[in-house]
């Protein structure tokens, strides 16, 4: 039950069949590598304005950074490498050469600190209610 959250700035806005791709590849990205369920998988593409983003306090015309929130103890190191690397290769494809570093950073919660639909990850884990 992935969230994906992926942030951009670009020279113009990707049309909105980029994004949608973005979102599609992102969520496979998560079912190939990391095993998530892609019905369950959440994501979202906001896009900045031109020069949002800054590297060493100097305005940069392409960036992308993607933060995906997962249940600690669900993957292994070898897979979160391997989910930074080709995330990273997908935002790079989508906005082309920068110079700035492209982050991927994925951020695991314990199963009891988040869920949803008013349910921890623990809670449907152990099959009740709370």
């Amino acid at each position: 039950m992935p969230l994906i959250q992926i942030t951009l700035s670009t020279p113009t806005p990707l049309p909105a069949a980029a994004v949608t791709a973005l979102q599609r590849e992102s969520t496979q990205l998560m079912q190939r590598i990391l095993r998530k369920n892609p019905a369950l998988t959440v994501s979202s593409v906001s896009q900045l304005p031109p020069a949002a983003f800054a590297a060493d306090g100097e305005a940069v015309a392409s960036v992308a950074s993607l933060l995906a929130t997962i249940t600690a103890g669900t993957n292994s190191a070898a897979e979160k490498a391997e989910f930074i690397a080709a995330a990273a290769g997908l935002l790079g494809a989508c906005i082309g050469p920068t110079t700035a570093p492209v982050y991927v950073a994925l951020q695991e919660l314990p199963a009891t600190d988040w869920g949803y639909d008013g349910r921890s990850q623990a809670a449907r884990r152990a099959g009740s209610q709370s």
